[in-house]
């Protein structure tokens, strides 16, 4: 299965501290027969409101497979990593993909659209026409 990783650390945190967290949840996933696709580190970002009073924090983003057994390892480091403020854990499924209908098959459609229009001005015209008088 492919999963999705984001992780939030503090930003007292030097740049070298967050390389290195990021080198051990990339050895926790090794470890436990995983393959890492892709590691991006996104920087410090201000957060929407405060967590733990804090502003800010370093998110770090991965992109791996594995089982669950590899992402229960990696969130429980997580959960007893004091200095990684949250993390998010998404499993991502293949996309479906939806055929585009073809030129001709669209003007099938129109045509189709247009005779139901032309059926139905043809019988409001076929319809006897019936006056009331206005005092009736």
């Amino acid at each position: 299965m492919n999963y999705e990783i984001t992780f939030i650390v503090s930003p007292d945190l030097p740049t070298e501290k967050v390389e290195e967290l990021t080198a051990k949840v990339a050895k926790i996933i090794e470890d436990l027969k995983g393959t890492v696709k892709t590691i991006q580190q996104l920087g410090k970002k201000r957060f929407a409101y405060p967590i733990n009073k804090l502003r800010e924090g370093s998110y770090v983003y991965i992109e791996l497979s594995g089982d669950g057994e590899t992402v229960n390892a990696v969130e429980s480091f997580f959960k007893f990593n004091d200095s990684i403020i949250r993390f998010l854990t998404v499993k991502v499924e293949k996309k479906k993909v939806i055929a585009k209908p073809t030129a001709k098959a669209e003007s099938q459609v129109e045509a189709t659209e247009v005779e139901k229009l032309q059926q139905a001005t043809e019988v409001k015209q076929n319809e006897p026409a019936t006056e009331q008088s206005p005092l009736t």
